[in-house]
Formats: C-alpha cells, sequence, structure tokens
C-alpha cells in the first residue's frame, strides 16, 4: 500500500504522506524511498511549478524517525558501515530534494518532531497549521540521541547558532508562536489554508535554493569564523560538562557535529553528523534511554497493565480529601481533563485556599501564554471547595490526600466510605503507609487502593498504583482509568512499606547520611551525587523534604516499636536529624512556624540566604558526637559507585519479593518518580549494561567494607550464575 499519495492541482505536485500501517507518520526507509520517487516524477513533470509536502494524518505531519528501527540497530553490534551506507542516502535523499529544481514547500498539518522536521528544514518553506496540538522541533536529546538527518546543519544555518544549540541540545518542542517568533518557520495559518497558502507561495514566491546555497552566504549571528562563534561553542562546552558530567554521550557528539559541521559546504557536513550519529547509536546510553524513557514509558502511559477483563469505568466526579499542595495538584489535573472535583478540608476557609492555590497557579500560566481565560474558567468552575462529606455523594472515586497519620486517615476513610455507592473506589495518596493496613478502615477494602502522586502533581507524570492484598481486580482497573484520563502514566506495585519507588529513593538518602556517619566531607556527598546523574544530592534533599518531617517519621518508628515491645534506638543518621531540629532548632528549607506562631528561618543541613545556599559550615562540629573522624575521604568515583548500587539493589529486592512484577516498570517509575540517572535507563537497564557476574562481584566487594546493604540478593547471584540479564 503506498505510503506518499500524488497528485497536482494548480500546477502543485501535493505529496500526502499516510502510512496506513502507522497510527503516526515516521521516517523510515520506505517512506523516503517513495517520497524520493514522488518527488523525481514531480521534478520530471513539465506542468508542475513546485512540489507540496504534507501529510494525510489528523493532526500530524511526522512524528519523528522510526525509533524501533533506532532501537533494534542498538540492541546487538553495529555494523557502522552499513549503517553509514543507509544514514548517507537519507541525507542524500534529502540534499536532492533541496536542489531538485523546484520550489518544495512543506505544509505541516500538526505535530512535526524529529525526523520529520529535519525533512521540513530541507524544504525551501515551511507553513505550520495555528493550533495548540501543533510542535514542531528536534527533541532527539531528551531520549539520548541526536538528529541523523541534517537537523545539527540545517538549523544552525537557517536561525544561527545561538538560537539553534539550545534547542538540539535540550530538545525542546515550540508550539506555533514560538517556532514562528524564533524562525523554526515561515507562515502560521489556519488548516482550511494550508495547502492554499503553500500553492500560494509557489506561484508567487517560491524560490528552489536554500539560503545556505546562496553566494555569499552566511550563518545568521556569525559562523565559524567569528568570535561570536567560539564563544557560543566554548561556553556551551563548559555549561554541557556542568550539566552532564559527561554522562551523556548525546549531547558532546551535538557539540562535535555543529562545530565541524558548520565549516563545511552541505554536502561534506552531512557526514559530519553521520558520524557522530553513529557513535552515539554505539553507546549504550541511547539505547537505555530509548527503550525506558520512550517504549516502556509509552506502555504505562497507555495503561498496558490494567486488567483487560474489566469494563470502561469513566470517573466523572471525584472528592478529594487534604486541600494541601497534593490536594490541590490532584485537583487541578481531575478539573483540567472535565472532571467535577468537590476539594475537602477541615473547614470551609482551607478548602477555599486550596483552590486559590490552583488559580494561581493558572494565572501564572495564562500571563505566559501557555493557557486561556475560558480554560482557566472552565477549570475552576469544576472545583467546589467544602468542608462537608456529604458533598462527597455521587463521587466515582475520593482521593485522600491527608496528613501521612494513619488515626486521621482512617478518620478520612471512615467519613467518606457513608458517601459513596457500592461502584465508588476510594484512594490513599500515601507515599509508604501500607494500603492493607489503611484499608481496615474501611467497610470495603476490596474498593480501597493507593495513588502515590508526586510533587509537584501537575508536572509529575508518575503515579505509583498500589494493590492491597484486597484490592480487587475491578478497583484496578478503575484506578487505571482515572490515571489514564488525568493524563499520567502508571506502574503498579503490590502493597510493601514503602512500596518501590519510596524505598528504592529512601535507599539514596540513606547512603549519603552513611557518607556523613563516615566521616566524608559533605561537599562530596553531593557534588558526587550530582555527577552519578541525581537530580539533587541528599542532603539538599532532606532539607527540603524538611528535616522535622523526618524527624517526626522516626519518633513514629519508635513509638510502633515500643507498641510492639521492641526496642528501638536511633541510627546515627536519626540522631543527627534529631539534633539538627531539637538542639540547634534547624528544620529545613521551609520550616513550620513556632508554636507562637513566629516564623523560623530555613536552615538545615544547609543555609539559606539572599545569595543562595551553603552548606552549614558547623555541621561536622556540632555533629560530630555521631560523626567519624575520617582523614581518609573516598574517591567520588566509590561515592557514586555507593549510591547506584544501592538503589539498584533495593530495586532487585523489591522485584524478588513480588513488590513489582515487570522490571520495565521498575525501570521507567525510579527515573520519571524520583530522578534516578535517566542516562542508565533506569536500575534493571544499568545492571544489565554493567554485566550482572559483574556486578555481583563488585556488590560483594562493597558489602565487605560497607555493610550488608550491599550484599547481592539471591535473584541477582542466580542470575548472574544462569548467565541471565533481565531483559534477556
Amino acid at each position: 500500500m503506498a505510503i506518499i499519495d500524488y497528485r497536482v492541482e494548480d500546477g502543485a505536485a501535493i505529496l500526502s504522506w499516510d502510512d496506513k500501517d502507522r497510527p503516526m507518520n515516521v521516517l523510515s526507509g520506505d517512506a523516503l524511498a517513495e517520497l524520493s520517487a514522488a518527488v523525481e516524477k514531480a521534478v520530471a513533470d513539465a506542468d508542475v511549478k513546485g512540489i507540496v509536502l504534507t501529510s494525510g494524518k489528523q493532526g500530524v505531519f511526522v512524528a519523528g524517525g522510526d525509533l524501533q528501527q533506532i532501537e533494534s540497530l542498538g540492541s546487538g553490534p553495529i555494523d557502522a558501515a552499513e549503517l553509514l551506507k543507509r544514514t548517507g542516502a537519507v541525507l542524500d535523499q534529502l540534499r536532492r530534494m533541496e536542489t531538485c529544481g523546484k520550489p518544495v514547500v512543506a505544509a505541516l498539518n500538526g505535530v512535526t518532531l524529529g525526523g520529520g522536521y529535519e525533512i521540513a528544514l530541507a524544504c525551501h518553506h515551511r507553513i505550520l497549521v495555528d493550533q495548540r496540538h501543533a510542535k514542531v522541533g528536534l527533541p532527539e536529546a531528551g531520549l539520548g540521541l541526536m538528529p541523523g538527518a541534517g537537523g545539527t546543519q540545517r538549523l544552525p544555518r537557517l536561525i544561527g547558532l545561538q538560537g539553534a544549540l539550545g534547542l538540539i541540545m535540550q530538545g525542546k518542542q515550540l508550539g506555533p508562536q514560538e517556532a514562528l517568533e524564533r524562525g523554526l518557520v515561515d507562515e502560521l495559518v489556519e488548516p482550511a489554508e494550508l495547502i492554499p497558502a503553500a500553492k500560494k507561495w509557489i506561484e508567487k514566491d517560491g524560490s528552489a535554493t536554500q539560503p545556505w546555497d546562496r553566494k555569499r552566504y552566511q550563518v545568521p549571528g556569525g559562523g565559524p569564523s567569528s568570535v561570536t562563534f567560539a564563544q557560543t561553542l566554548m561556553g556551551s562546552n563548559a555549561m554541557t560538562h556542568a550539566a552532564t558530567f559527561g554522562n551523556m554521550p548525546s549531547q558532546q557528539a551535538i557539540l562535535q557535529s555543529v562545530y565541524e559541521g558548520l565549516g563545511l559546504p552541505m554536502d561534506r557536513a552531512g557526514k559530519v553528523e553521520t558520524r557522530q550519529f553513529i557513535r552515539v547509536l554505539q553507546d549504550p546510553t541511547a539505547r537505555s534511554m530509548l527503550r525506558t524513557l520512550f517504549f516502556s514509558l509509552q506502555e504505562c502511559q497507555k495503561g498496558v497493565r490494567r486488567p483487560k477483563d474489566v469494563p470502561p469505568f469513566d470517573v466523572k466526579k471525584v472528592g478529594i480529601v487534604g486541600a494541601g499542595l497534593m490536594g490541590q495538584g490532584i485537583a487541578h489535573v481531575s478539573a483540567k481533563v472535565g472532571i467535577d472535583v468537590v476539594l475537602l478540608d477541615r473547614n470551609l476557609a482551607s478548602a477555599e485556599r486550596g483552590k486559590q492555590k490552583v488559580a494561581q497557579t493558572l494565572e501564572r500560566r495564562l500571563a505566559k501564554g501557555r493557557t486561556t481565560t475560558e480554560r482557566v474558567e472552565g477549570i475552576l468552575g469544576r472545583i467546589h471547595p467544602s468542608a462537608d462529606y456529604l458533598d462527597l455523594e455521587g463521587a466515582d472515586l475520593v482521593v485522600e490526600a491527608v496528613f501521612e497519620d494513619r488515626g486521621i486517615k482512617a478518620q478520612v476513610t471512615k467519613a467518606s466510605d457513608q458517601q459513596l455507592g457500592d461502584g465508588a473506589i476510594f484512594a490513599s495518596n500515601t507515599s509508604g503507609l501500607p494500603i492493607t493496613d489503611l484499608a481496615k478502615a474501611s467497610s470495603r477494602p476490596e474498593n480501597f487502593i493507593g495513588l502515590h502522586f508526586f510533587s509537584p502533581v501537575e508536572r509529575m507524570q508518575m503515579v505509583e498504583i498500589v494493590v492491597g492484598e484486597q484490592t480487587s481486580r475491578e478497583t484496578l482497573a478503575k484506578a487505571w482509568d482515572f490515571i489514564l484520563k488525568i493524563k499520567k502514566a502508571g506502574i503498579v506495585v503490590n502493597d510493601s512499606p514503602g512500596f518501590y519507588t519510596s524505598r528504592v529513593f529512601g535507599t539514596f538518602i540513606s547512603e549519603g547520611n552513611h557518607l556523613l556517619v563516615e566521616g566524608a566531607n559533605p561537599a562530596l556527598i553531593e557534588n558526587a551525587a550530582r555527577s552519578a546523574g541525581m537530580p539533587m544530592p541528599p542532603l539538599g534533599i532532606s532539607d527540603q523534604v524538611g528535616l522535622g518531617t523526618m524527624h517526626k517519621v522516626a519518633k513514629q518508628a519508635e513509638q510502633d516499636a515500643a507498641a510492639a515491645g521492641k526496642d528501638w534506638e536511633p541510627s546515627p543518621a536519626q540522631a543527627i536529624i534529631a539534633s539538627l531540629v531539637e538542639d540547634h532548632d534547624r528544620w529545613g528549607a521551609h520550616p513550620p512556624p513556632r508554636e507562637d506562631g513566629t516564623p523560623r528561618a530555613p536552615g538545615g543541613f544547609y543555609d539559606y540566604d539572599e545569595s543562595g545556599k551553603h552548606l552549614w559550615p558547623e555541621l561536622g562540629k556540632a555533629m560530630s558526637r555521631w560523626i567519624e573522624r575520617n582523614d581518609q575521604q573516598p574517591s567520588a568515583e566509590t561515592v557514586r559507585r555507593r549510591y547506584l548500587f544501592a538503589q539498584c539493589l533495593e530495586a532487585v529486592r523489591c522485584l524478588e519479593q513480588g513488590v513489582i512484577s515487570e522490571v520495565r516498570d521498575g525501570d521507567v517509575g525510579v527515573i520519571m518518580a524520583v530522578g534516578f540517572p535517566a542516562f542508565t535507563g533506569g536500575p534493571f537497564t544499568f545492571i544489565d549494561n554493567y554485566g550482572l557476574s559483574e556486578f555481583v562481584r563488585d556488590a560483594e566487594a562493597l558489602s565487605a567494607r560497607y555493610g550488608a546493604r550491599f550484599e547481592p540478593p539471591k535473584l541477582l547471584r542466580e542470575m548472574a550464575a544462569e548467565g541471565r540479564s533481565f531483559y534477556s
């Protein structure tokens, strides 16, 4: 079946791209072959004055390259010579299109990303529909890849190095207005005017020569011989290293491609890009990120693990108990998709403050042009503040988002339960309290589930769906339907204290505490975490979470131990946090007010002032009772390894214990929810790439030196002995 439909209208050859075998058009070998044949047909037709390249897909031009083909290339040894030949053929085809002698217009009817936008760059004019869904850009870097069809060469030549480099390296996707303002497209039109506008341009202004093929062409803003060019690349190189610590090969490859290629004619510049593109594919980083952050994430976004035998459930009304930060976010994303929300708190004033916080968030988006007045009014009109549980009547779902206190959660569960119908479900937004225990307060534990959202809810994609011992498949399916309706991705985990993401992330913070107690320099503790790829270091995260909150959790553990008749002795790390709070009044970055209502100054492991934050210089002296003297500091590489191994080992324990059942969920969950280093592809991919036998060997060495927490689980030992891997 043909992918490119060819027709001639008013002297213009209309090439409509519509791959019937795929939901979206992608830059594949078959499609490019048909495109090239269609271009040659148009060139040979004397009655054709120009070519219009558009799409037969609703709202999508070309969504990018064939990522499945790219993933398969990276799944085994790469034949560099064969890949060079294939990639070179793509560049030759696009170069032929832009030098064919007839003007070519890209009539972009929606999403135009990656390879799709690289095709558009090879056209002489770009027209985009002026609709919210339309996006253009080169997002490859976000998946550990880089443009491979001329993007690193044509975009800088089109809009200048300074404008292009950030877009390529950050993988930005621009909406219509910003794309026009920054020069990525030449016109914006309404959908009905797209093809007429393209034909009009061919008739009146059509030029068949790209800017970079004209005599005396200069790169906008300065080319390779300019001071600006050198300064921009030097600054970009320094900033890239500071941001990635060398963990993202694609970033350096993009810089190298731009640096070498812009000084060459276009025919030779493409070969520079191809060489760097192959280099990126040969590194496991690209394959790892692509599998986890594209394919596995897509599964989580589509609800692949939703029970298939349960009919769809449409959540039309949701009750949210607790109008704090998490409740506000859940209310926002629910109302945004058309769900009526009852936002309930202990009094009406608190509930109304929660709605006002949502309004402030929307007002900021409105001021930046990211929403409209009508949408803001619609969202706020669906959020109904309340202090009366009777208002929950008729809700399809109630989400409890109150403090991490079993007693308070039980009260909320019982009060909500009385208002819910038989088909409604109840969800607890808890980060670690066992769902099976919380469900004991419900008269219908089979309808009780955990929905662990992450802050800020409006921006974080991931939700951890926690199944208790009595949670039914119907409840799980209904929870999935809610998650998908509010456009979130989900992973399913079985009940366990801390669930999955909190358990894995907790080992990272804990390892930072171990290092502190061992006498490691706090600056080393924090900087090694950043260089390992963690978005925030452990001491800094502790301050953000709140030392008071962490101290409260420890006190709760002490009380639970006493109630069970067990002895409880705080760890040195817990003792340090207790001392920071109780002896030094240092509660973290966002401290609560004192009992008399006066504000506390922020402070914890860090000092905070107008200039920013700095590690508290008195930390070692003030905590000397618990911090060991250490004249032999560990190497940064040892600290990085400890951070990564601690988290990977906990992930394997969760798999071994049945907390998670899918390694794909395990990888994508901790990257998207708690910031496990994305360049690794997740803990299970990291272990596979490291080699299971080698990982077990090095974990045993860490265990012998630093403690049993690094002891490899039985599952890992067995897999290593049998030569298996997690993705084999």
